[in-house]
């Protein structure tokens, strides 16, 4: 225990001595040490004079937030005497949310100490804790324990290489003891964390729910977006890092006749810059100045957030970012929801869904520029093919949907709310 807890306060020291340097250039590291000045006493401040019970939510970053999101909503309308807590870690969710109308107080988690714990957690006073799919941190997980709070992770997923797995993991692995259940997303996970004495029960991924109910309450995006879409062949590149765009930058040139859609994943003003760089005569969406806007421009750059997952129904074949880089593959269910063609790069081995997709026959990967221009010229002169591909992504999504209901069973079963 010595030597993981010995790493773990390393760890601590030297990402609050990394976050410092980087916010001197980093706009994100700014608002991350910004949004937790003074933060105890602003949740102090929103708390006082609570007689609900509280929910409280963590949730890394906006794709943790929108896994979780299914919970959070049938928590609201079961217990609607309860007021509803969430945090943040990253700024790319708080940013986001912060003024989320579900939930009735949206916060930065502190930085964790034993100090910042004791403090955040007795402000909220819970009564159930949420968390959602990892981030483990030592001093929140066991200050909640130690006051018997029940805490819940859900679509949880483990992987060998992880430090609950290694000789120096003993505190990880007391990290998972705080937790009163775990569900985790696939049997794989439930025997890694069986060989080490954890208990859990496989119920799936939340993401399904919500990419579905996300589909099936459409909301349209504006005119003007409606209108760039009805090209006949439409394409959108969602959550794109560079190496993603430099895949796509030879293709999208040679094909003006197509219209193309980029969704970098970073929006600040200083990527979006590089982005133009990559896609000459593009246009911003922030450009458009009203539903009769003139377009001069196949290709279409999104400088903004929030619509992404709608933006894919417009779509006849979507490419997914994070394949080509060490950030992951991001959100390919979004797409597939829709019935729509996914592509992704080679680098998925920590997002399974990926590779079942592929088996279902829903999905290509696409390792090189080359091999991406030949399998979009094949899909969009394919129409059929393109439709079969589709047809398959869909149905594997309604195949995996149910596992909010399989948290919210466990939570009436074994936990009492005033209502």
């Amino acid at each position: 225990m010595f030597v993981s807890r010995l790493l773990y306060h390393l760890f601590l020291i030297f990402y609050r001595i990394g976050i410092h340097i980087a916010a001197l250039a980093n706009p994100k590291a700014q608002l991350w040490i910004k949004g937790r000045k003074k933060i105890i006493q602003r949740v102090e401040k929103a708390l006082t004079g609570n007689k609900r019970p509280v929910i409280w939510m963590h949730c890394a970053s906006l794709g943790e937030f929108e896994q979780g999101r299914p919970v959070l909503e049938i928590c609201k309308k079961q217990y609607p005497g309860a007021c509803l807590v969430v945090s943040f870690f990253s700024p790319s969710g708080y940013e986001v949310r912060k003024g989320f109308k579900g939930a009735d107080h949206v916060f930065y988690l502190p930085a964790d100490s034993k100090k910042n714990a004791e403090s955040f957690i007795q402000a909220i006073n819970p009564s159930l804790v949420l968390w959602v799919k990892y981030e483990y941190w030592f001093y929140y997980l066991t200050t909640l324990k130690n006051k018997n709070i029940p805490v819940i992770l859900f679509s949880a997923l483990f992987r060998p290489q992880q430090p609950f797995f290694m000789w120096y993991g003993a505190l990880w692995k007391k990290m998972l003891g705080c937790f009163q259940q775990i569900f985790v997303q696939d049997n794989e996970s439930k025997l890694l964390l069986q060989k080490i004495g954890i208990a859990a029960t496989v119920s799936g991924d939340t993401r399904y729910d919500r990419v579905i109910a996300t589909a099936e309450n459409f909301e349209p995006l504006p005119a003007v977006i409606e209108r760039f879409c009805s090209a006949e062949n439409i394409m959108v590149a969602g959550s794109t890092w560079a190496e993603d765009e430099e895949e796509l930058q030879h293709y999208i040139r040679l094909h003006p006749s197509k219209h193309f859609i980029i969704a970098p994943h970073e929006t600040e003003n200083s990527n979006i810059e590089e982005v133009k760089k990559r896609f000459p005569g593009c246009i911003l969406y922030s450009a458009l100045t009203g539903d009769e806007y003139i377009f001069e421009s196949h290709v279409l750059i999104m400088d903004n957030v929030g619509m992404l997952s709608r933006l894919y129904k417009y779509a006849q074949v979507c490419y997914i970012g994070g394949g080509f880089g060490g950030d992951g593959l991001h959100n390919i269910l979004e797409p597939a929801v829709y019935g729509r063609p996914v592509i992704f790069g080679p680098q998925h081995e920590k997002q399974p869904e990926a590779t079942a997709l592929l088996q279902a026959g829903g999905a290509f990967e696409v390792t090189n520029a080359l091999m991406l221009e030949v399998l979009l010229d094949k899909l969009f002169m394919q129409p059929a093919r393109m439709n079969e591909t589709g047809l398959a992504a869909k149905k594997f999504v309604y195949d995996n949907r149910g596992a909010t209901s399989h948290v919210m069973e466990y939570i009436y079963k074994n936990l009492r709310f005033t209502k």
